[in-house]
């Protein structure tokens, strides 16, 4: 079993920058993921990291959202600048796909 356990979120003003974390309880070879849930609303994709460091991201956060470039075997961030009043949710790290490893989540709150 591995466990997740994320860091960070908060409350920030319109273009504000907030950086994410998530740390597993040991390696497994596999992607990282970010989704995020806004209240009402179903989770959604923000942005990946593959084993072969390939990156993608969710057109809405392309350019301002940035996942940790490493792939690190145990830890990733996501570092969110240029943020905006729709960014905000309860954020949520993944190691694996399928039913894979979540972490708790995160709220980040941006202030318009």
């Amino acid at each position: 079993q591995v466990q997740v356990i994320q860091y960070g979120g908060g409350s920030v003003q319109s273009g504000g920058s907030l950086r994410l974390s998530c740390a597993a309880s040991r390696f497994v070879r596999c992607a990282w993921s970010w989704y995020r849930q806004a209240p009402g609303k179903e989770r959604e994709f923000v942005a990946r990291i593959e084993i072969d460091r390939e990156t993608s991201y969710a057109s809405s956060v392309k350019g301002r959202f940035t996942i940790d470039p490493e792939n690190a075997e145990t830890t990733t961030f996501l570092q969110m600048d240029g943020l905006e009043p729709e960014d905000t949710a309860a954020y949520y790290c993944k190691r694996c796909d399928g039913a894979g490893y979540w972490g708790q989540g995160t709220q980040v709150t941006v202030r318009s």
